[in-house]
């Protein structure tokens, strides 16, 4: 039940998530979460100005470039473990970038 509740996350999020401006800003906010949990043994507050720029990157693509609403109100919680395996599976966007490129040099 579970699995099946996350893939229907996962495809919500996808689909919520096609303009690829917005989909650079949350590869990077999803970063900016590794990137504070790093920092967090550093200075909480610099982790504390990742997980704010985190919700700016990602609200800011639905509001200026998506024109929906975020997958948060509908998947609450397991969203973000959506939006993190969909980063890590596209290598946190250089996979789109690649083939991007391959297709130009065809």
């Amino acid at each position: 039940m579970r699995l099946t509740y996350f893939q229907q996350a996962k495809e919500s999020f996808i689909a919520g998530h096609q303009h690829p401006i917005n989909q650079a800003l949350h590869h990077m906010a999803n970063l900016l979460v590794f990137i504070g949990i790093g920092l967090l043994f550093v200075d909480w507050r610099l982790t504390l100005i990742c997980g704010i720029l985190t919700q700016i990157f990602a609200i800011g693509g639905h509001i200026l470039f998506e024109k929906n609403e975020p997958a948060f109100k509908q998947y609450p919680g397991i969203v973000i473990l959506v939006s993190i395996s969909w980063s890590l599976g596209n290598w946190f966007g250089l996979r789109q970038l690649f083939q991007q490129t391959k297709q130009q040099s065809n």
